[in-house]
């Protein structure tokens, strides 16, 4: 039973890292969609508690402000971090998500970057690099699955 947490700034390839963990046959969880956020944009914690007390083995990936009260239920917090030009130019064409297709997302990305993600990196028991293949990061996380 192996459960592991993918979080990180908007734009540095979680969604796309799932699609293709999922693609190869693993139970994953994108909390950016879905009913897995309350209104305020918080976990959902009754339901999030009930998915990791049930599931034998799943990915999970978002990024929101309770997310570290369930730290302790996860056998690796994996942060995918990429450099911020990287991240503006993805959030800017994506299809599947809104967020930065305004110039109010793209001006909070380096605040994020500065505020946000070394609280990430400090609490992360690895940090990948989202400019790598989606292949290769897979490969990684499998690995993880499999410890």
């Amino acid at each position: 039973m192996t459960r592991i947490l993918i979080t990180g700034m908007s734009g540095v390839g979680k969604s796309t890292l799932l699609s293709v963990l999922g693609n190869r046959g693993h139970r994953v969880i994108d909390t950016d969609y879905g009913t897995w956020k309350t209104a305020d944009g918080l976990w959902d914690e009754m339901r999030l508690s009930a998915l990791l007390d049930s599931a034998p083995s799943v990915v999970v990936a978002g990024t929101v402000e309770n997310q570290g009260r369930f730290y302790d239920r996860f056998d690796h917090v994996v942060l995918l971090s990429a450099p911020e030009d990287v991240i503006l130019s993805r959030v800017a064409c994506r299809t599947n998500n809104h967020y930065g297709h305004t110039e109010s997302d793209r001006r909070e990305t380096p605040t994020y970057l500065q505020d946000v993600e070394p609280r990430l990196r400090a609490t992360a028991t690895e940090e990948l690099h989202g400019t790598d293949t989606p292949d290769h990061l897979a490969d990684r996380i499998e690995q993880l699955l499999r410890e």
